[in-house]
């Protein structure tokens, strides 16, 4: 005969007093209520439908009632020990610790979060705040796809070097667009995009990662005791720095951390050392590879003079188109710029850049002119003489002199 108490209801079932995740026992061995106050037992007719409706669900299940009641047990202590190992993986990460309560986290009388959702997640549908972490592997084939887009990076400057810099919104559409869906068929485990929500928290994963952060431009003399300085630079070098808030924007920027794979690099310092050890063994080398490193190292001479006579010529050429065709010609004008070794040489030529004169403005002199015609008039002397001039002709132009009479003070006896 089954015990009556072993139902989902009873005190030894699952959902009972003495089960697991169960309601407390008082010390007399009645099961407490929420507010302390012993609860009721069920009635023999209650307890008689419990086990009706267990036997219902075991047979449904092809099991026993024991199996299936062994079966609930084992399912509720999984699903405690589950959330058990994700607060103590949360509280190891640094983020924030369940609220008091229940073993889930929840308190007493309240039901816990979805299945499959974890304890702090928002509901689906709504951006998730950013909390960066260890790199997710998600997050590394969502950067190697975007790396791979045409997102037009920029090259900024942040902490002294130089990074990758691009628009939110360009890797947005990058996300949206049919190659994305091409690359996720290949790799299920990049995120499914329905909508805005998801769309951001897709992309947050970079940041979430350290993969690529959010910055914003700012002045590189920031916070220094001297002027700022008007010096020449690059058209587009952008010195960021990070912002606490990473949000996703279509006009904000986010800077590359992520530099994808190292193997090729690993590669070429491999050859690096391998030509270097080569160059060491020169004393060794066949007489026939000596003789051709030693022509074409005048070769490389050869080309270094020509590159310092162009760099003289360049000068002397400036120096002639200045007085013969102002304001100059200049042969290879990003010769000496930050560029890089292509574009040093474009383009072949350019006119030297001249900054314009300031017009100076005419409100100053027109207000000083009304002032000294009131100063003149309150004072009793003629106004200053005014002049005009046009394109073709001169004209002198005087006003009119006008003295004002002179009233003296008048005093005026009282009657007494």
């Amino acid at each position: 005969m089954q015990n009556p108490n072993a139902g989902p209801g009873g005190p030894g079932g699952p959902g009972g007093p003495g089960g697991p995740g169960g309601m407390p026992m008082g010390p007399n061995g009645m099961p407490m209520g929420p507010n302390g106050m012993p609860m009721q037992m069920p009635s023999p007719q209650q307890i008689q439908q419990m086990q009706a409706q267990l036997a219902a669900e075991a047979q449904k299940h092809g099991m026993t009632v024991p199996q299936f009641v062994e079966h609930i047990k084992a399912q509720r202590m999984a699903q405690i020990q589950q959330m058990q190992q994700m607060q103590q993986q949360q509280q190891r990460q640094g983020g924030p610790g369940g609220p008091p309560g229940g073993p889930q986290g929840q308190p007493q009388g309240q039901p816990g979060p979805p299945p499959g959702m974890r304890p702090g997640m928002p509901p689906p549908g709504q951006p998730q705040p950013i909390r960066p972490g260890p790199p997710n592997p998600v997050a590394i084939a969502l950067a190697n796809f975007l790396r791979g887009q045409q997102l037009k990076p920029r090259t900024c400057i942040m902490n002294g070097e130089r990074k990758d810099m691009f628009r939110v919104k360009r890797a947005l559409r990058a996300l949206e667009s049919p190659a994305y869906a091409k690359a996720r068929a290949k790799n299920p485990a990049l995120p499914e995009i329905k909508d805005r929500a998801s769309l951001e928290n897709t992309f947050k994963l970079l940041p979430m990662s350290m993969l690529a952060l959010r910055v914003t431009k700012v002045d590189p003399h920031e916070g220094h005791n001297h002027a700022p300085k008007k010096a020449k630079r690059q058209k587009g070098l952008w010195t960021v720095k990070v912002e606490p808030q990473q949000e996703a924007g279509d006009d904000m920027y986010y800077v590359w951390l992520y530099e994808g794979s190292q193997i090729m690099r690993k590669v070429y310092a491999a050859i690096a050392l391998v030509v270097i050890f080569l160059v060491v063994l020169y004393p060794l080398w066949p007489l026939v590879l000596r003789q051709g490193v030693y022509y074409l190292s005048w070769g490389f001479l050869g080309l270094l003079g020509l590159f310092f006579l162009m760099a003289i010529f360049r000068v002397i050429l400036f120096c002639v188109t200045y007085f013969v065709a102002s304001p100059g010609l200049w042969l290879y004008p990003n010769l000496w710029e930050d560029v890089s070794f292509m574009d040093s040489f474009r383009p072949v030529w350019a006119w030297h850049e001249t900054t314009k004169p300031k017009k100076k403005k005419k409100s100053s002199t027109t207000m000083n002119s009304e002032s000294a015609k009131h100063f003149a008039g309150t004072i009793g002397e003629a106004a200053p003489a005014t002049a005009t001039t046009t394109a073709t002709d001169t004209q002198m132009q005087t006003a009119p002199q006008q003295r004002n009479a002179y009233i003296a003070p008048q005093v005026e006896e009282l009657d007494e």
